[in-house]
């Protein structure tokens, strides 16, 4: 009992607190806590681009975001819980730069962003247009000895496209994917897809296309009127 009084129970509130403190301070410097960093690439998010405006940029950077933190948040962390976000509210048809910095990133409340690349994003805009535009087939194939294509016939013939003004005003037709007649005779159906040749130019509602082929006995060399 002498012992356990003089070694455990003197001065017992006093060893729990130094107890406590010396466990504070090995969780503060234990390497869970210690700081890290770590680089992550994320995709720029646009928010509340204006009704009947569209991005023209034909390409859109993305943003490398290095951030500091304890190890163990940096350990644990992923693209989706860092987002880099640009306000276009009051975007206009033009260009305009756009400042990207540590106020437009959204992170863990722990986490402390220490640089962003790049720290500006040039972008193009342009009012939205929405027209029809024809659809052109491309067929293909081998046929047999005397036989010719007549006519192809395609429905539907016409399409509705979307997007910057100048973008769709250049695209004349859409085009469906190649497709393969190789041994029609009289005539044969093929369904397929259509596609426009711009990236930033969308099809509206898109549809399969039917695209019918028509043979004909070809005129033999010297034969003609």
């Amino acid at each position: 009992m002498d012992f356990l009084r003089r070694w455990v129970l003197h001065n017992f509130w006093l060893k729990v607190l130094s107890l406590l403190i010396a466990t504070g301070l090995w969780l503060a410097i234990s390497p869970d806590q210690e700081p890290a960093e770590v680089a992550i690439r994320v995709p720029i998010e646009f928010q509340h681009v204006p009704p009947g405006l569209e991005i023209s940029s034909t390409t859109i950077p993305e943003a490398q975001i290095r951030v500091r933190g304890p190890e163990r948040l940096i350990r644990e962390l992923r693209s989706t819980d860092i987002h880099a976000e640009l306000e276009l509210a009051d975007a206009r048809a033009g260009e305009r730069t756009f400042d990207l910095t540590a106020q437009q990133v959204r992170h863990q409340r722990d986490l402390h962003v220490v640089q962003v690349v790049p720290g500006q994003v040039h972008l193009s805009f342009d009012v939205r247009l929405t027209r029809d535009v024809e659809i052109r087939p491309r067929v293909t194939g081998n046929f047999l000895a005397g036989e010719q294509i007549a006519k192809v016939l395609v429905d539907p013939e016409r399409i509705t496209i979307t997007g910057p003004k100048h973008h769709v005003e250049m695209m004349d037709a859409a085009t469906t994917d190649p497709v393969d007649a190789s041994g029609t005779r009289t005539q044969a159906t093929f369904v397929t897809n259509v596609y426009v040749s711009d990236p930033l130019v969308q099809v509206v509602q898109p549809t399969p296309v039917r695209v019918t082929v028509i043979m004909e006995k070809s005129t033999p060399p010297g034969n003609g009127h």
